[in-house]
């Protein structure tokens, strides 16, 4: 779902709102902004209208004008499948939230599912699944384990690279459309969506299945879609078994506050921040990696890999 699919319901504003998308494609955006305020009057419930109205005044230069549209979206779409609430922080006009709406997470993923492997592995040179497996096998050699839990799956990325060591493969994820890509792949011996920014009673990860049963939890190119990682620690806590290991990566937020949202509407995580969850969660840190984990607009993104294990 792109927002030029959401129609407004009135063929004249889709008309003004199609000509605005010209005039901001040709890099007019405040005559685009324009030309959309226009189509908003006519519609002026279109949440969609809004926050395209909202790109363009921001690109234009007026930030003032993008929050109030902003807001305005919020107002008409509090479940925030457009992440209105992510953008409206970043332009200064809220407190950065402690997670993203799940809604939008969700359609986000499911959207981008048919083009995820090629874009993410061939275009933005995404490594984590490998460096994550590397460093997991550095510490436990040839160790098989009796299960394991990938949160947050995707399309397998991360599972094709552990199923050879995995006698049960079991993936989570948010998205419908990526668990049916990676259903497609046969690697895993159950799926099922599961919300992490969710307390584990809620989380979907539970549900009529035992508890402490991984030996290995793995969450590749994830938390960084959340801010505050309570939830995913109390989940891989619930999760694991006596000395189990949990291998995660994150941005790196290189900072001395605990997680910063980043204008790729991403969060990244201090090593501090990090650490601090480990303690409380009783994880013991084994190994951590610094690394260039992707690359975004042409520049590398750096992030930390994190091998752990339950040590209560």
């Amino acid at each position: 779902m792109t927002l030029n699919q959401l129609s407004s319901g009135d063929l004249i504003a889709d008309r003004r709102a199609e000509y605005a998308h010209m005039l901001a494609d040709s890099g007019d955006h405040a005559q685009a902004a324009d030309l959309m305020t226009q189509a908003l009057e006519l519609v002026p419930d279109w949440a969609a209208g809004w926050f395209r109205l909202a790109g363009y005044e921001e690109k234009s230069g007026r930030k003032e004008a993008a929050v109030e549209a902003l807001r305005k979206v919020l107002e008409l779409n509090p479940e925030d499948i457009f992440g209105a609430g992510l953008k409206l922080a970043l332009l200064g006009g809220s407190e950065t939230p402690d997670q993203p709406s799940s809604l939008y997470v969700a359609q986000l993923f499911d959207d981008y599912a048919d083009r995820f492997d090629k874009a993410l592995v061939e275009k933005l040179g995404y490594t984590v699944p490998e460096k994550l497996e590397a460093l997991i096998s550095a510490h436990t050699g040839d160790m098989r384990f009796a299960d394991v839990i990938d949160l947050g799956c995707g399309t397998g990325l991360f599972g094709e690279r552990i199923r050879e060591k995995a006698d049960r493969l079991e993936g989570f994820d948010l998205s419908a459309n990526m668990l049916a890509k990676a259903e497609d792949k046969g690697l895993y011996d159950h799926l099922a969506q599961a919300d992490l920014s969710l307390p584990p009673e809620t989380s979907g990860l539970l549900a009529g299945m035992p508890q402490h049963r991984a030996d290995l939890v793995s969450a590749a190119d994830v938390l960084m879609y959340l801010g505050n990682l309570e939830s995913v620690f109390a989940i891989a806590s619930r999760l694991l078994s006596s000395k189990g290991l949990f291998a995660f990566s994150v941005e790196d937020a290189d900072a001395k506050g605990d997680f910063v949202l980043r204008p790729s509407l991403r969060y990244a995580h201090s090593e501090t921040y990090i650490q601090g969850l480990c303690n409380r969660f009783g994880l013991a840190i084994l190994a951590t990696s610094k690394t260039v984990i992707r690359n975004d607009g042409g520049k590398p993104v750096l992030g930390i890999l994190f091998l752990t294990r339950k040590s209560v």
